[in-house]
């Protein structure tokens, strides 16, 4: 499967495969201050609302959602680069 992000490393990925919704975005907004702007920070979640809640608060926080993907050992990934 093709990744969402050309190629691009991920700076950081946040392991949130065992917390419910909202936790996922919780723990993407407070990690975003932990890598630099034009940077990709990856969120793996089992729960199914992620799928949802990450691009919706990509836009409202004004951040870029790349897009999902998948890991290596087949969990749903959803990759946001950081603007600012």
């Amino acid at each position: 499967m093709s990744s969402p992000h050309d190629g691009h490393a991920v700076a950081l990925e946040l392991d949130c495969t065992t917390l419910p919704c909202p936790m996922p975005v919780i723990e993407l907004a407070r990690h975003l201050g932990d890598v630099a702007a034009g940077e990709l920070i990856a969120v793996v979640a089992m729960d199914a609302a992620a799928a949802v809640d990450v691009p919706a608060w990509c836009r409202m926080k004004g951040q870029e959602y790349v897009g999902a993907d998948v890991t290596e050992d087949g969990r749903p990934r959803y990759v946001v680069r950081r603007l600012g």
